[in-house]
């Protein structure tokens, strides 16, 4: 199923009120150009930019002159945020119920400016979450060809095993890269593996470039001496490291710079060595692997 999404996936939660601001041509070229790099897939979420990203990229991609089957979108529901966009929210929380899920799908749709979606996900776990009720709604919006697939964000197996006593889950997207390692170990990504769910990786860079920490000077050093040996920037070895993993990881990159998505998609090429890959781990551990 996610053989037709591309590997490296484009996130949009920056493009709008939450980041860049892009107006509406720089978000047809930003499209553009990741499709020139091989970028055919573009990660949203109904919250982002506070409830108006959806909005704005659908009204670029309108003007866009690309053709709508060859790119795939992907958006998530039912995190109600407090802020001007809703005012009756008075207290964060998640909502699931399936006229909920159908009508955040249907938003999305008239927001994005498309028949159907890709990948239709829930962004996070409820503690109310009840599966019926997700699956009467994902029934409805696959029989009426509103979305193609459905799948979940940062759902541990557990949780992920309640949907699935009602509904087939094709993808989670989840917290990984090499400073947030907790799924390799704790059955996140074996899971995956066993019960054929594309893993997909939100902030796959991690922390490196975001915090001057002793784990982070370790890597930095490490790759210092790796981008020599495969020719490869940091973040490009970064992906890599993801993209080694048996389980099929598409990683879901937040840069608008067009050097580094570029980047990005190169890092495809890249095939590190195993003890080059666990150099890295050990850099992240701090000690050898156990």
């Amino acid at each position: 199923m996610m053989t037709k999404f591309s590997r490296i996936i484009q996130g949009c939660m920056t493009w709008g009120a939450w980041g860049k601001q892009f107006n509406e041509q720089e978000m047809i070229a930003t499209m553009h150009h990741c499709l020139e790099a091989g970028i055919t897939t573009f990660d949203h979420a109904d919250i982002y930019g506070d409830y108006t990203t959806e909005e704005d990229f659908g009204n670029a991609f309108a003007k866009a002159d690309i053709p709508r089957d060859s790119i795939q979108l992907i958006s998530k529901c039912g995190i109600q945020m407090k802020g001007e966009a809703r005012p009756e929210n008075t207290i964060k929380h998640y909502q699931y119920d399936a006229n909920y899920v159908i009508s955040s799908a249907e938003r999305s749709l008239k927001m994005l400016q498309t028949e159907y979606l890709d990948l239709f996900l829930l962004h996070r776990p409820s503690p109310l979450l009840r599966p019926d009720e997700v699956s009467k709604a994902v029934e409805q919006l696959k029989s009426q060809g509103k979305i193609k697939a459905f799948g979940l964000s940062n759902f541990t197996p557990a949780q992920t095993d309640l949907v699935r006593t009602k509904t087939e889950v094709v993808a989670n997207q989840i917290e990984i890269s090499l400073t947030t390692r907790e799924s390799l170990t704790d059955g996140s990504l074996d899971y995956m593996m066993t019960h054929g769910i594309a893993p997909m990786s939100w902030s796959p860079l991690g922390s490196v470039f975001r915090e001057d920490t002793p784990q982070n000077q370790r890597i930095k050093k490490k790759l210092k001496s790796l981008s020599e040996k495969y020719n490869a920037k940091d973040d490009q070895l970064l992906l890599a490291w993801l993209l080694k993993h048996p389980s099929g990881i598409h990683p879901v990159i937040g840069t608008t710079n067009k050097e580094r998505i570029t980047n990005a998609v190169t890092a495809s090429d890249i095939e590190l060595e195993l003890k080059d890959w666990f150099e890295l781990l050990e850099a992240s551990v701090g000690e050898e692997v156990a």
